[in-house]
């Protein structure tokens, strides 16, 4: 049973860490959300640690960077965690081959810079689409435009059995007021149409192992049990922290707000229904993170 909450102090005495999901929870893809912010000091303040686990597409220190644009301070975190540094290991690794076709947009070509965590890594080189082995994709290079407009190119894809490495498993976000498409729902495309999608974002294992390394940098013997992880994906925060058996805390204001009914808190009927629907159990609920 989903208890629902007001404020992250009254549980998070329960916790030693927590795996915080960044965009719906701690900005909107445009600013910070004071309340978020003040409630992720106030835990570090009293001896908890804040290692913040985002489906971003880039590296850790290129998130930093946006999260001191949109005015989240150094206070509120000891860490980050990307899918995109996950992600990268793999194409680094050869996952997809050494010649890939990249679709993304210009900010996301940070994710080719070299990785140092690797031992003789594969040389990686951008080709044209004809000419590739496998695709990168951090997004559509239109977050606006319906993924299918890639159907041909993936079709095509498929057919000579190239892997598609997908860099942030969200489907859809909002930048303020507005929705945006990912690199998941790519990936979905693909996966439904027969080919083979990599995923290394939330729900996946590979960015909760990033996670737990990332954490014992700051606090080392933490166990699954004292971590709690908070997000407003369904999809991804929750039935990924339900798959690490991990507790998690849901942030109904984001992207099922209206489904939730949320205002200042979820409507207690239409959290239920709607956590029915998605097939999820999260340990909490609350509207916004404060």
């Amino acid at each position: 049973m989903t208890q629902i909450i007001t404020a992250l102090s009254e549980i998070s005495d329960r916790y030693d860490a927590l795996f915080v999901d960044l965009w719906g929870c701690v900005h909107n893809g445009v600013r910070a959300i004071p309340s978020a912010v003040q409630a992720l000091t106030d835990y570090r303040a009293r001896g908890g640690a804040v290692i913040l686990v985002t489906n971003a597409p880039r590296a850790r220190d290129d998130v930093a960077r946006q999260l001191e644009y949109f005015g989240v301070p150094k206070d509120a975190y000891d860490d980050i965690a990307t899918s995109g540094d996950s992600a990268r290991a793999a194409m680094f690794q050869g996952a997809v081959g050494q010649k890939v076709w990249f679709m993304g947009q210009r900010h996301d070509l940070s994710f080719f810079e070299p990785l140092d965590l690797l031992e003789n890594p594969v040389a990686i080189s951008r080709v044209p689409f004809e000419e590739a082995e496998g695709i990168i994709c951090c997004g559509p290079e239109d977050p606006h435009a319906d993924p299918d407009v890639y159907r041909g190119k993936l079709l095509y894809a498929k057919q000579k059995g190239m892997k598609l490495l997908c860099a942030n498993p969200d489907i859809v976000v909002d930048r303020g007021d507005r929705r945006e498409y990912c690199a998941g729902a790519v990936a979905q495309l693909y996966t439904e149409m027969g080919g083979e999608s990599l995923y290394f974002g939330k729900p996946h294992p590979p960015i909760y192992d990033l996670a737990r390394r990332r954490l014992a940098e700051h606090r080392k013997g933490v166990q699954d049990a004292g971590i709690l992880a908070i997000g407003d994906g369904p999809a991804t925060d929750i039935r990924g922290a339900m798959g690490e058996d991990i507790d998690s805390l849901f942030i109904t204001g984001g992207l099922a707000r209206e489904e939730t009914k949320t205002t200042q808190g979820p409507d207690t009927d239409a959290l239920s229904a709607y956590i029915q629907k998605e097939m999820i159990n999260p340990s909490f609920a609350m509207g916004t993170l404060a």
